[in-house]
């Protein structure tokens, strides 16, 4: 007789009354038979926890002191008895055949498998496109020596992977410092106890609404810091849980990816005195993003020069001309309609 997988479907919840039903509900109609629900509620003061107890023992509840992310995680692992395992975010959802397909595709001693998530609305309304965007797959294979090489990857937010319990169990529990960045320390470390497969259809929907932590709904120099921080704590991570583990890490990990150089850019630009890291320079900061995007880069030549041509402008010209491009490049929705025209003739005239 075959033996059935039993996954872990672990929802955290804070203050998401308004969500949570559709994510316990996504997660207790699944087409895979062999699911175990699991909701910890991190001190919810709105309606979450008679919402909870409606269910019944159809899941398990875990009620804890208001402790973060991180400590939601952990509590939820600690009761968890799956051999695959999912953190969903209770502002997301899981679609009916999410774990069947994960199943059919799960291979022994492989760290996770992810998949796409289709972006919808504070109101459950699509927004046309999966996460991540653009054509890029995700990784896969040795995911490990992508992050030792530029310190990321194309990968999923939270709910968008299901986790190994053996890789899991190389990384929990959670340390208190990263009870914030829960979802960001898992990412980073689990690629390196296995190897990575993926589903390019998105299984899933992920909620992009102005509560959401990372998510760019509004444009503000405090979550630009917020950004540096979190990279710059990502990096250090890697660093030493890979050196740890005996591979070679490069000092300059922090600035391989493009995107670090222009969060940190974006930070310096719109509020110096705040800015994280006491040594950047604007000049630098363009320089090292360029070289990120030429080096380390998958895009194709024309959206290296668009890109590169951003560094220069936001590095070089006076903030009231700095500041529109940083808002444009992160939050497209508030460009102007004759910027959206000038990037199609950029690309035409360098394709």
């Amino acid at each position: 007789m075959e033996l059935k997988l039993l996954v872990t479907i672990i929802i955290n919840n804070y203050n998401y009354d308004r969500f949570l039903s559709q994510a316990i509900d996504s997660a207790l109609n699944q087409t895979y038979a062999h699911v175990e629900v699991i909701v910890v509620d991190d001190g919810s003061t709105d309606g979450s926890r008679d919402i909870i107890a409606g269910y019944g023992d159809r899941i398990i509840p875990v009620l804890q002191e208001n402790a973060k992310q991180g400590t939601a995680f952990n509590n939820g692992f600690a009761h968890s008895h799956g051999d695959i395992i999912i953190f969903l975010d209770s502002d997301d959802y899981l679609f009916p055949e999410a774990v069947e397909r994960i199943v059919a595709v799960w291979q022994p001693d492989i760290a996770k498998v992810h998949y796409r998530l289709s972006v919808i609305d504070g109101d459950g309304n699509s927004r046309g496109f999966s996460y991540p965007q653009g054509s890029a797959p995700l990784a896969t294979g040795e995911v490990w020596r992508s992050l030792l090489r530029t310190g990321t990857y194309c990968g999923v937010p939270t709910s968008g992977n299901a986790l190994s319990r053996k890789a899991l169990s190389q990384v929990m529990p959670i340390p208190f410092e990263y009870r914030l960045t829960s979802d960001d320390y898992l990412s980073v470390l689990i690629p390196l106890y296995g190897n990575v497969l993926a589903i390019e259809e998105p299984l899933g929907s992920y909620r992009i609404h102005t509560n959401n932590q990372w998510a760019i709904a509004t444009v503000s120099s405090d979550r630009y810091r917020r950004f540096v921080k979190h990279d710059l704590q990502r990096c250090e991570l890697i660093t030493q849980r890979a050196t740890a583990i005996g591979y070679e890490v490069p000092e300059d990990l922090n600035l391989r990816f493009f995107g670090r150089a222009w969060s940190r850019l974006a930070s310096l630009r719109l509020d110096p005195q705040n800015h994280p890291v006491e040594t950047d320079h604007a000049l630098f900061l363009s320089y090292s993003g360029i070289l990120a995007l030429w080096r380390f880069s998958a895009y194709n030549v024309q959206k290296r020069l668009i890109y590169s041509l951003w560094f220069i402008w936001v590095g070089v010209m006076p903030r009231p001309l700095a500041e529109p491009a940083i808002t444009w490049l992160f939050a497209p929705q508030f460009r102007p309609k004759f910027v959206g025209q000038t990037l199609k003739k950029l690309r035409a005239l360098v394709s």
